[in-house]
């Protein structure tokens, strides 16, 4: 399969810049005005991509389903919360519309085939597969037919899983990329599993990416030096907002950060230094950060050096400091005042 392929209008792979992926997931709180501010806030942080999660509660939940967290007072089931979250088509639509304009891939994991079908006439760029529907065949299956690349989580999968994952998507020849996830919320430093990304890309032979839930800035960081082709932040406002991810996530300001970090990171590895060329180059600036021989105190015509005659001081436009211990013995043609330079022309 190839290594780069696109997503939308931005190509990703070995080689190219990091593709940076926003995940407002529910934090927009079943807002449509909120959803419509996150993306704004996210396009002026420089990332690439934003997230959302489509959410049709009658398609993919029973009225049993449990809470992860029971974090809603306003909610007395999973899925009342679920449709609480739920947009229509034509207001995903415009949530499109607006990421279109502002210049962002527009993205939405799916949670039932009604979603699958709902987010397809919408327009996203790729499919990614949250972490609990890895296994899901029939709904990958689904998702395969639509013939978009495919982005897959692995947060809560066994290596078997997503072999079988993998075969299966390889067999339809769509672009895919496989993300190294860790489904704990917030996912704590020993658990995010930066040794995975060159063990996937080993094994599997694909782009790989990390889709990083510990709500900081620095798993991001340390994965663009292992080379990630993508990454995928949870992004929240501020930590005093509501809802279920907020500890997973950066806020707007880190956002942004993270970004600047990751492009400054990836000139760093993309220009290497050669050191004669840059001691060239500064060759002026060592004049003025290095010392050179100078007298240290008046001396007449004819005084031969001894070391406590010299000193080395700035600027380094003379007789370089490591040469000291040769003008040992030399001696003055004319008269000098101390701080001045010893130069060679006056030196017997």
């Amino acid at each position: 399969m190839s290594q780069k392929f696109k997503i939308g209008e931005k190509s990703v792979g070995p080689g190219l810049p990091c593709l940076i992926v926003a995940e407002v997931a529910q934090a927009h709180d079943g807002s449509l005005g909120i959803a419509h501010a996150y993306i704004d806030a996210v396009a002026d942080t420089g990332a690439d991509a934003v997230k959302f999660q489509t959410h049709i509660a009658a398609a993919e939940s029973t009225r049993e389903e449990p809470w992860r967290v029971k974090f809603s007072p306003q909610d007395v089931t999973r899925y009342d919360y679920w449709k609480r979250m739920e947009f229509t088509e034509e207001q995903w639509a415009g949530l499109k519309r607006h990421a279109d304009e502002r210049e962002l891939l527009f993205l939405s994991s799916p949670f039932s085939f009604e979603a699958v079908d709902l987010l397809d006439r919408v327009g996203v760029a790729a499919w990614k597969i949250p972490s609990g529907e890895t296994a899901n065949v029939p709904m990958l299956d689904h998702i395969i037919a639509t013939g978009l690349p495919i982005l897959l989580s692995t947060g809560m999968s066994p290596l078997d899983e997503i072999d079988d994952a993998l075969q299966r998507v390889r067999k339809s020849g769509i672009p895919l990329m496989i993300f190294q996830c860790t489904s704990a919320y917030p996912c704590p430093p020993e658990k995010v599993g930066l040794n995975l990304i060159s063990s996937f890309r080993k094994k599997y032979d694909c782009p790989v990416g990390l889709s990083d839930h510990s709500g900081t800035i620095y798993p991001g960081l340390a994965a663009v030096t292992l080379g990630i082709q993508m990454l995928e932040v949870h992004v929240t406002f501020s930590r005093e907002m509501f809802g279920p991810d907020v500890s997973t996530s950066v806020t707007t300001a880190e956002l942004r950060q993270l970004v600047e970090g990751i492009r400054f990171i990836e000139k760093m590895m993309t220009n290497p230094v050669d050191k004669e060329e840059i001691a060239k180059n500064m060759e002026e600036l060592r004049h003025t950060f290095t010392k050179s021989v100078v007298a240290r105190r008046d001396m007449t015509a004819g005084t031969v050096l001894i070391t406590e005659d010299l000193t080395l001081k700035k600027p380094g436009t003379g007789i370089p400091a490591a040469r000291l211990t040769e003008l040992v013995g030399c001696r003055l043609k004319r008269p000098v005042k101390v701080d001045e330079m010893i130069t060679e022309d006056i030196l017997d």
